[in-house]
């Protein structure tokens, strides 16, 4: 869009009558394409199909999903990163592609602090740490007592380098002064396998995938993650409970654009999307699934991101972390 002194000064007489912009008023007019880079039926793929047919409603425009796997989810952000900034072309994707992956990689195709726009965090996921029921550790303080008695001893399974429970279990090694050994998988479920079989030691879990096994007795949970205990575990405690330290994270999705998007614009779905997913069916729904609702400004996001990228880049480095 060419930009005039007239309509310059035409946006700034709406942002100032706290009115929104007429192009944005009208956004969308076509359909809207969300772009996820992991594969249909996953945590990502979920929350974005949701949020798609909620905004399918709100908007009366086709709001499509498109899967692009590959490179931990870079791939997808890379297509959103050449797209227009014109808000029909959306991502939702977690952390682990924008704050991690491109730190992890030799060569990243886009630097995900200048090269998206930060919309909102949509949902965090906290982890659960389980455990054999024969692990000779059955609450959080008997554990890092165990690893660090055993250092170089105790085995840690992820889903895959860069991924979530990875990147936690990195972090304890580097805040509390742990040596726990990292054993990646190709997905969640094989670790699982694993740590019931008792094959490796612990696994960070996304919580509705293991609590069904604790509660067969199949594993033992000793902590979770996130900030406060979680609606689907409220018997197990948190880390910041655990009196070892002020250690909160979760795995999160969050909706971009491409740079240069139009603040106004930015601001339009960031209130769409606020309004569909933070209230009704659509929000317990999300929380049912074991999320946790977080909706924050785009301010706020970009804010945060710039912290999550600041904070994984130190555990990469301290763990010299290399993904090929």
């Amino acid at each position: 869009m060419k930009i005039t002194r007239r309509t310059a000064i035409g946006s700034l007489v709406a942002t100032v009558a706290g009115t929104v912009p007429a192009f944005a008023q009208a956004f969308p007019n076509k359909p809207v394409k969300i772009v996820v880079g992991f594969a249909a039926g996953g945590g990502t793929d979920f929350v974005a199909r949701i949020l798609a047919d909620a905004l399918k409603d709100r908007w009366g425009q086709s709001v499509m999903v498109e899967s692009r796997t590959g490179a931990s989810g870079m791939l997808a952000a890379e297509q959103v990163v050449r797209s227009a900034p014109d808000g029909y072309t959306l991502l939702v994707s977690p952390q682990t592609s924008i704050a991690v992956a491109p730190q992890i990689f030799a060569k990243s195709p886009y630097d995900p602090l200048k090269d998206l726009t930060p919309i909102t965090i949509l949902t965090a996921t906290p982890m659960l740490l389980v455990a054999h029921p024969s692990f000779p550790a059955s609450t959080f303080a008997e554990f890092l007592a165990y690893v660090r008695a055993n250092p170089g001893k105790v085995t840690f399974a992820s889903g895959g380098i860069g991924s979530s429970p990875h990147m936690t279990s990195e972090l304890l090694n580097m805040q509390l002064g742990l040596k726990a050994v990292h054993v990646p998988y190709r997905g969640e479920q094989p670790a699982l396998a694993d740590v019931m079989g008792n094959q490796v030691g612990v696994l960070f879990a996304n919580i509705p995938s293991g609590m069904p096994y604790v509660q067969a007795g199949k594993l033992k949970a000793l902590v979770t993650t996130g900030q406060t205990r979680s609606p689907l575990a409220p018997d197990v405690p948190t880390i910041v409970e655990s009196g070892a330290g002020d250690i909160v994270t979760a795995t999160w999705n969050g909706l971009y654009g491409p740079a240069g998007m139009a603040p106004e614009l930015v601001q339009k779905i960031y209130t769409d999307v606020k309004d569909v997913l933070g209230q009704g069916a659509v929000r317990e729904r999300l929380i049912a699934s074991g999320s946790d609702m977080v909706l924050n400004t785009p301010q706020r996001f970009q804010e945060y991101l710039k912290a999550e990228v600041t904070r994984w880049g130190k555990v990469i480095k301290a763990a010299d972390i290399r993904a090929e």
